[in-house]
């Protein structure tokens, strides 16, 4: 897999029945078809853990939302300690651009979610957002956001 811009993991992967190579994820606790977009969750998800001080427990990654009677899928989302979501991540494939139309995605997920923070990353790229949903607005920080910056109550 490809080198990417954030620290490197010990991974732990294998080939699977069907001869597709996964990856151990720590949040789920199971093994993964590895694709190259799962490469950027997982060293994303380590990174948030190991550098910014995510708690494991308040991760949840590939879960369900339902939007406009549609069923769709997050990439990584993370709570406060005291329950209510706070960031959601959407990953891709290094090869994918990060473009509006990404945002859109993350921001179509947050009008459910109503997060203070979103991110995306494609391994090599990573953005990330204040949201003010108040005045609804978004103001781009320099840095992705560590943990406790981001469990205080609005």
């Amino acid at each position: 897999m490809e080198k990417l811009n954030l620290p490197d993991i010990d991974a732990r992967t294998r080939f699977g029945k069907n001869g597709k190579q996964e990856i151990f994820d720590e949040i789920r606790k199971k093994f993964v078809r590895l694709t190259p977009e799962e490469w950027v969750r997982q060293h994303f998800l380590h990174f948030m853990i190991t550098e910014l001080g995510f708690p494991a427990s308040l991760i949840v990654v590939e879960a369900a939302l339902k939007y406009n009677n549609m069923m769709k899928r997050f990439d990584i989302l993370a709570y406060r300690a005291d329950g209510k979501p706070c960031f959601v991540v959407e990953c891709k494939s290094p090869d994918v651009e990060i473009t509006q139309a990404v945002f859109d995605q993350v921001a179509m997920y947050n009008m459910t979610l109503t997060v203070d923070y979103i991110a995306v990353t494609n391994g090599i790229s990573h953005y990330a957002c204040k949201i003010d949903h108040e005045k609804r607005t978004y103001l781009f920080l320099k840095d992705i956001p560590a943990y406790h910056s981001l469990n205080r109550k609005s």
